[in-house]
């Protein structure tokens, strides 16, 4: 399938290429480079050059020295700090947000270590139970951790999310500058949503707001988060295009039209974030491309900058 796809990406990268270098803009970043990086697509760097401080919001880290919960039964890959470098590399991209994925459960320690190999230009999202001592939200918050993801689609190793949990959880932060992240699909951003605008946090929602196709903008869902974001209440992260696409890849047409009108109702309350190393996609794309639909979500270059350096070094409190 890879040999079918790959001539349609890269007809589709010289065209870009070929556009901007007509307006007077330098057609590849300077800061990245030709770079194989394992779970990605292609080596070419993106078109589109990425600023100073520029933040990839979403990722994660699977070190084969940090044992799953055993509540997953899927064997994780094998996606180090190493690894995401050279992602850094190729994307030209400097701060990043690692995100504890469901495969270690409550335990952080993964994430932990990564933000410690990374530095000061990383920042950390936990997973935790309503029953977390401030100990550990204190031991967390020490070692880069800036907020926790309440995820309402994976299995948890606690058994289900509630609502009630996400409400308890985001008391208990609130005191400490944090917000929550929420993973839920649209049907279930509805329904929660008397809940998700009280919460006393701001609340930061995953992966385009997982609304779904062919609805697009016409479910509620648009409606309930927007409202949010426009009240400052509510961010919402580019990423994931490919987990509710119908057209697909490349262009991912269907959900680009969704992440246009994020941009376009508050253009200062969105980040953007890889998802790599895209672990729920059996054919991984092509992060150049996924990050130069930047070019077409966000057509204004100051907007593009709220998005990667300013909105992010504000949400995730990089100096």
């Amino acid at each position: 399938m890879a040999d079918r796809i790959e001539p349609q990406v890269w007809s589709r990268r010289r065209f870009v290429a070929a556009c901007l270098t007509m307006a007077g803009v330098a057609p590849f970043a300077q800061a990245a480079s030709r770079q194989t990086v394992p779970f990605s697509e292609g080596d070419q760097p993106p078109v589109l050059a990425a600023p100073e401080g520029a933040c990839d919001c979403h990722m994660h880290i699977y070190d084969p020295r940090f044992v799953p919960s055993p509540h997953w039964k899927n064997p994780p890959p094998v996606a180090p700090v190493s690894a995401y470098r050279l992602f850094q590399t190729r994307i030209g991209t400097s701060r990043t947000v690692v995100v504890t994925p469901s495969t270690y459960g409550i335990d952080n320690s993964c994430t932990l270590d990564a933000l410690h190999q990374l530095g000061d230009g990383a920042r950390g999202i936990a997973v935790v139970d309503a029953d977390v001592a401030d100990a550990e939200l204190q031991r967390l918050r020490d070692g880069g951790v800036v907020g926790l993801r309440v995820n309402f689609v994976s299995p948890q190793s606690w058994g289900t999310t509630t609502p009630q949990m996400l409400e308890a959880l985001a008391r208990r932060v609130s005191p400490l500058g944090w917000h929550i992240q929420v993973l839920m699909n649209a049907d279930q951003i509805v329904s929660h949503r008397a809940v998700l605008e009280a919460l006393p946090t701001p609340v930061v929602f995953d992966h385009l707001a997982r609304i779904p196709q062919p609805a697009g903008t016409s479910h509620p869902a648009f409606g309930v988060v927007t409202g949010l974001m426009r009240k400052g209440r509510a961010y919402v992260k580019l990423s994931g295009a490919y987990m509710d696409t119908v057209t697909g890849a490349p262009a991912y047409a269907d959900m680009s039209a969704v992440a246009r009108a994020f941009v376009e109702a508050a253009p200062n309350q969105v980040i953007w974030g890889s998802d790599w190393p895209h672990p729920t996609e059996k054919h991984k794309p092509d992060d150049a491309v996924l990050f130069d639909l930047l070019k077409q979500w966000a057509p204004d270059e100051r907007v593009r900058r709220h998005i990667l350096v300013d909105t992010p070094t504000r949400l995730y409190q990089f100096a």
